[in-house]
């Protein structure tokens, strides 16, 4: 795939294609109140300075392109945001112009000739070359390119920001001055005087003297959730609303700061780690989440460690910014969930980069040697399969994409065939009308997941036990089309490739409800004081 960081960057160029589809929008003025008024203010300077730069630079010259009725492609080839390399194919979205495209470009272009915004497009002008926006573009990189957190005084890789790789993604810090106090640690003579594992669960009771950790927590069979996974572990989601004209708002764009700091991914509300109920009003019922529930001890011990783009062979390259400590932590379960880019990439010819099982078993067997090394005995590692991606052709190749829902002149497979044809395509392999393509991909799929499945029932570890899973997308959408739903509903609608919120919510249901019937060991013991715990500490400091 390509680089992050230029995936973000290119978003306004995305963007810009919603023009076609452009209606008045109704605005909104009233900013969330969740926030504090600081950081209000940050979001509105971020989205008026982005705004207003576009409108400034290149707003005329679009509404006289749209006005001599150009399509949206033309009018981003003409501004030269769209480039064409010598002998690479012109790459459309929107149906071709009715003149030829070389003579509706040239048009485009004597019209924009003499634009002074053509000056910013010729010499690759950068957002992050403005001085008010070059900090955090500075942070974004620093995040992308270290996937740690940007704000951890301690260093010991837990933060009290939420955003650039902070609490969204592992559990809040309750001390960022000392590096001894952190999530998922055991605790500091049962924290008597301070809470140094973060649960909110510290302090003697007065009435015997014992500690509370120690009267609730003892033999409770505390653990983490941790997760290595890919941008579906991450919950990667562009809000369709961002590119759909007829429903933008103020309020639309409220969130693009925090999407932005967040790679685009949302692990805050993701089907592993997710702790915060989505604002669609979908109620999350995390893997995390329903072990707090069993255990409150393992409050705020979870680790999302996902990254856009990664697989197997990747994994090597972020896997040390887990955090566990054989001697100090609690175990944990620990969730790799690798389930399409070994087999997905971009590339016009996609089939050369596909992981082979042998290169597979290398890798996994080396992330396995590295577990072994760090986690603390007693924890579980859970091998997840790789999904089967022509589920997307079948259900979505002829429905209409966001972007064409107007003028019904967008399918995804004209979106599919877009992405690929500019080879940035999340997967070209199943994205593609080319069944045979698609039917060889999920045949090496299988026999990847057949690769780890060998390697749980065959590999013995020290500190923790093995067992792998089915990515069984299939069985989920059979229990949402019970519930009435379509198999397309379970689908990013933006890139029409990730599972979404509600996918990822029936998958971690399906997680947990497998794992209590075979291995019910992994989820330790139900904690029979949780209702103590409750009344004591009440939502013990909250997320």
């Amino acid at each position: 795939m390509k680089s992050p960081w230029k995936i973000l960057t290119a978003a306004p160029v995305f963007f810009l294609l919603t023009l076609h589809t452009s209606a008045s929008p109704a605005y909104d003025n009233q900013p969330s109140t969740r926030h504090s008024n600081g950081r209000v203010c940050i979001e509105k300077l971020f989205l008026k300075t982005a705004c207003s730069l576009v409108v400034r630079k290149f707003g005329r010259d679009i509404i006289k392109l749209l006005t001599a009725n150009m399509t949206a492609d033309v009018v981003c080839h003409a501004l030269k945001f769209c480039k064409r390399d010598p002998g690479q194919p012109f790459c459309h979205l929107y149906p071709l112009p009715k003149e030829t495209w070389k003579f509706a470009l040239e048009k485009a272009r004597q019209i924009v000739k003499k634009s002074p915004a053509l000056i910013y497009s010729r010499n690759g002008f950068d957002i992050c070359s403005l001085p008010f926006l070059a900090k955090i573009c500075q942070k974004i990189k620093f995040v992308l390119q270290n996937s740690l957190p940007y704000v951890d005084a301690d260093s010991d890789k837990y933060s009290v920001f939420p955003t650039l790789r902070g609490f969204h993604w592992r559990g809040r810090d309750c001390d960022d001055n000392n590096k001894m106090v952190h999530p998922g640690r055991r605790p500091d003579n049962w924290d008597a005087d301070q809470d140094s594992n973060c649960n909110g669960i510290w302090g003697v009771d007065p009435k015997d003297g014992i500690p509370y950790e120690k009267k609730f927590c003892e033999g409770s069979q505390p653990r983490g959730i941790i997760l290595l996974a890919d941008s579906a572990g991450a919950h990667f989601h562009i809000p369709p609303d961002w590119i759909t004209a007829s429903q933008m708002s103020w309020h639309s764009f409220s969130n693009l700061p925090m999407a932005l700091t967040n790679e685009l991914d949302w692990p805050q509300v993701s089907g592993t780690t997710g702790f915060l109920d989505s604002t669609s009003g979908i109620k999350e019922n995390s893997i995390y989440l329903r072990l707090r529930k069993r255990n409150h001890c393992n409050h705020r011990d979870y680790q999302n460690i996902a990254k856009n783009g990664a697989s197997s062979q990747s994994l090597e390259r972020f896997i040390e910014t887990l955090s566990r400590n054989q001697l100090l932590d609690q175990p944990a379960i620990v969730i790799y969930a690798m389930i399409g880019n070994d087999v997905c990439n971009g590339n016009s010819d996609p089939v050369p980069e596909m992981t082979t099982p042998e290169k597979l078993y290398s890798k996994v067997m080396h992330t396995l040697q590295y577990l072994d090394s760090h986690l603390p005995n007693g924890s579980h590692v859970i091998l997840y399969g790789l999904a089967d991606g022509t589920f997307l052709w079948d259900n979505l190749h002829n429905r209409y994409h966001p972007l064409g829902q107007l003028n019904k002149d967008v399918t995804y497979a004209h979106f599919y065939s877009f992405l690929n044809c500019l080879q940035v395509s999340p997967c070209h392999s199943w994205m593609t009308s080319n069944k045979t393509l698609r039917t060889l991909t999920s045949e090496r799929a299988k026999q990847l997941s057949k690769t780890l499945e060998k390697m749980a029932t065959s590999q013995k570890f020290t500190h923790f036990n093995l067992f792998y899973m089915d990515f069984d997308f299939q069985k989920i959408t059979e229990e949402w089309q019970k519930k009435g739903g379509q198999p397309w509903q379970l689908v990013e609608p933006v890139d029409g490739f990730h599972p979404n919120e509600v996918a990822l919510q029936l998958l971690a249901d399906h997680f947990w409800k497998k794992v209590q019937l075979q291995w019910p060991q992994v989820l330790g013991k139900e904690n029979p004081f949780n209702p103590q715990i409750e009344q004591v500490f009440g939502d013990q400091g909250g997320h």
